[in-house]
């Protein structure tokens, strides 16, 4: 974790680098004296206010009075004491989380929450408040319903899972209109015009799955993919991953056997993957494209079918019970955790410190197997 600020004109560490915080600008003068904003401003022969919308990067300045002002402020060092100012304003800057609920099937969410509480410790004091608002990912007409009542309150800014294309496409729509900026993680659809994505490239973790798996078989061994989700026609992670692993496979798409389970429960998992298991006895290796791949492991177990290969996502604690025992070989794991708190950091810094974002943040595609687990953290 980041620690917070403890002393004054100090470094504000983040996992992005760090920022150097002034809290007494212009080697110890105020911002009303000589050299402060009162200064640029008599210089530029302008309000204060108008300085301060340059400074803060609002609009309602023209380009050849910003481009006055920010010359000044340039030839005069200025550092403005944007931290001290936000705690004498007491200004509120009010920013929402819309994420799958956590639920009894998976705790992939819950690891991204508490990335949220972790950059919220960090800048509460900073008059940041954070609402959490949360949807079914097994039921895409939930998403809309919790984007109607996260767009009621005051809002400044949100981080977004989008799940599903359709629904995520109005919601950011709805927002551009409202002028509110968006950061996305987990999942990234580059057309609706984001702040920034922080998350794994999608494509290239099914890409480097395949990639992997094929050295590990011979060449007309098969592999079984595993969806399991109720929505996996509109659940763009899935079916990003699912893109890049057929693509590795380009020339020989028979290689690949596919499964969908709509339904969560046990028995139901158990059931398609014996079909498929029993219709083909090639199949030599499981691709899970979510992070249930525990429940593959658990019932080859069950099966007494230990030579088969498994691979899936995501570094929680059943997924690891399973590699250990050597009935899961592969675990793909992209620090969910840093995801949110990165996504927050970078709002926070886009808003209040008027830092340049960065695009694109891709998380690293790290393969976790028995050997090396217990060094990994998310």
């Amino acid at each position: 974790m980041s620690p917070k600020i403890k002393y004054p004109n100090q470094f504000f560490f983040t996992t992005f680098g760090y920022v150097h915080v002034h809290y007494n600008s212009m080697k110890g003068k105020q911002p009303d004296q000589p050299g402060g904003v009162k200064e640029i401003a008599r210089r530029a022969k302008v309000s204060i206010a108008t300085v301060d919308r340059v400074i803060h990067n609002r609009t309602g300045v023209s380009a050849k009075t910003r481009a006055k002002i920010e010359k000044i402020i340039q030839e005069l060092n200025y550092q403005p004491n944007i931290i001290a100012s936000r705690l004498a304003s007491r200004k509120v800057l009010n920013l929402a989380i819309l994420l799958p609920a956590v639920s009894t099937e998976t705790e992939y969410w819950e690891i991204l929450l508490a990335g949220v509480s972790q950059a919220e410790d960090e800048i509460r004091q900073m008059g940041v408040r954070i609402e959490r608002y949360y949807y079914d990912f097994n039921d895409r007409t939930s998403f809309p319903k919790a984007a109607k009542q996260l767009l009621k309150g005051p809002l400044d800014g949100v981080l977004l899972a989008p799940l599903f294309v359709d629904e995520a496409t109005a919601f950011c729509g709805q927002l551009q209109e409202k002028n509110v900026p968006y950061v996305f993680i987990n999942s990234d659809i580059p057309s609706l015009g984001s702040l920034c994505y922080v998350g794994p490239e999608l494509f290239r973790s099914g890409y480097l799955a395949a990639h992997l798996m094929a050295y590990c078989l011979q060449p007309d061994d098969k592999i079984l993919m595993v969806n399991m989700t109720k929505e996996i026609e509109g659940l763009h992670p899935l079916l990003r991953k699912e893109e890049g692993f057929r693509a590795y496979f380009g020339e020989k798409p028979d290689r690949i056997v596919k499964t969908d389970v709509p339904e969560s429960n046990e028995k139901s998992i158990e059931r398609k993957v014996a079909e498929a298991l029993a219709a083909d006895a090639s199949i030599k290796a499981i691709f899970v494209t979510s992070s249930r791949v525990h429940l593959i492991a658990q019932f080859l177990e069950s099966a007494g079918k230990k030579d088969i290969l498994v691979m899936g996502y995501d570094f929680l604690p059943e997924n690891v019970s399973w590699l250990q025992k050597g009935m899961i070989d592969f675990l793909i794991c992209q620090k969910p955790q840093e995801q949110a708190y990165r996504g927050i950091m970078t709002l926070y810094q886009h808003l209040v410190l008027g830092a340049p974002v960065e695009k694109e943040h891709f998380m690293p595609i790290d393969i976790i197997t028995r050997e090396n687990h217990m060094y990994y953290k998310n």
